[in-house]
């Protein structure tokens, strides 16, 4: 009788098999007595005593997984596995499929019949979000990550204005103090980096200090500035020509004749710092000139 094994060839994955000759170990023959012999010689056998068959392919397939284990790396099998799944489950996209905008975060958000409007020469950073009644004007600027929410009320950005980076502006339906709702920043105004604006006004030439907070109804007068990390109360007035600190903020000392006239200069100096940045950027950034180079390299239509 024959017997014969099927195995897997590790390395091709194809069948292996395996002849070996000689009876099965519990078969009868004429010549053998009733009793079954048992698979495995057993201990009483001397070491040069021939293994039965079945302890033979034992030991084979034993040597052959110890020596595949130590020359393949383990994730052999999934790796071939892995691949011929994805040959055998390839996507056809649909010609029906909506392509995706390369822009990544849209700078400019409609809200219902509210668009925000950026004028030709202002320069509002690719990160910026820009959502309902927001107006740029001429020579301002907005740099990257401010957001200007303009949902609920009017946002104004007046005449070389600049809002740095990370601030928040924000307008409320209504002011409970009575005083205008809308968030307006007149001309030649610097806010500082990471302040928060919230239905205030700030009337020309005046510094905003970074990480200022300034609530509903503040009005901040013309000359006036704001040291860093101040906190204006809601209906709060901060007078021309002073210097304002702290939390809450509080009177410092009034302004000389010759620190209101750098006020309206600094504004100018960040303006021109602009111009640099709008020259390197196309209205929705370049992002997407370099994806239409690496699909052409591709050889992927465009």
């Amino acid at each position: 009788m024959i017997v014969g094994l099927f195995g897997i060839n590790f390395l091709g994955f194809s069948p292996l098999y395996i002849p070996i000759s000689g009876p099965h170990p519990n078969q009868r023959t004429p010549d053998s007595p009733t009793s079954l012999s048992p698979p495995f010689p057993s201990s009483s056998h001397s070491q040069t005593t021939s293994l039965s068959p079945m302890a033979a392919i034992a030991r084979v397939s034993r040597k052959t997984l110890a020596s595949f284990s130590s020359s393949a790396h383990p994730s052999t099998f999934h790796r071939t596995f892995a691949a011929e799944a994805a040959k055998a489950a390839a996507i056809t996209p649909s010609p029906d499929r909506v392509k995706w905008d390369y822009r990544g975060q849209r700078r400019i958000i409609p809200l219902g019949q509210w668009l925000p409007k950026i004028a030709v020469d202002a320069y509002v950073a690719p990160n910026v979000v820009l959502a309902g009644q927001v107006t740029v004007c001429d020579g301002a600027s907005v740099w990257p990550g401010s957001v200007l929410r303009g949902d609920l009320n009017k946002i104004t950005v007046g005449f070389c204005s600049n809002v740095q980076e990370r601030c928040v502006l924000h307008a409320a339906w209504s002011s409970p103090t009575g005083l205008p709702a809308e968030t307006s920043i007149e001309r030649f105004v610097t806010i500082g980096a990471y302040s928060l604006l919230r239905s205030c006004t700030i009337e020309p030439e005046c510094i905003i200090g970074q990480h200022s907070i300034l609530m509903e109804g503040s009005l901040v007068e013309t000359h006036a500035i704001l040291e860093a990390g101040s906190v204006v109360p809601p209906g709060r007035r901060i007078p021309t020509g002073e210097l304002w600190a702290g939390n809450p903020a509080r009177f410092v000392r009034t302004l000389t004749h010759e620190e209101t006239l750098e006020i309206p200069k600094l504004a100018v100096a960040i303006n021109d710092l602009s111009k640099e940045y709008f020259q390197e950027f196309l209205p929705y950034s370049t992002v997407y000139l370099e994806v239409e180079k690496f699909k052409k390299s591709l050889g992927i239509s465009i």
